[in-house]
């Protein structure tokens, strides 16, 4: 298994930043079920203020191979070009292996 964990920061020009981590946590809780061996997805857009990101995705994939397939399946390029990018920054990414 995969741990697959992204965190970012808005952008300071965002006015409704609770609205667009919303829409990002609806449309990325959505892809379970539609991505071949994305086991869960959970995006947390409540942080407390010790911590140093705005949003996280969490999610567990099958392999390396449901990673890589991930990274370029439709439903995640949608996610990031449509809902993502046009709002964060200072995008951290950490990948493990989970026993």
């Amino acid at each position: 298994m995969i741990r697959h964990i992204v965190g970012w920061n808005f952008k300071e020009n965002i006015e409704d930043k609770e609205a667009a981590a919303k829409e990002i946590k609806r449309v990325a809780e959505a892809m379970v079920g539609k991505i071949p061996g994305l086991l869960e997805l959970k995006v947390i857009i409540n942080p407390l203020k010790t911590g140093t990101v705005d949003i996280i995705l969490n999610s567990l994939l099958e392999s390396e191979e449901a990673l890589a397939g991930y990274q370029v399946h439709p439903e995640h390029i949608n996610l990031g070009t449509s809902y993502v990018k046009p709002v964060t920054c200072n995008r951290a990414c950490f990948d493990f292996v989970e026993n």
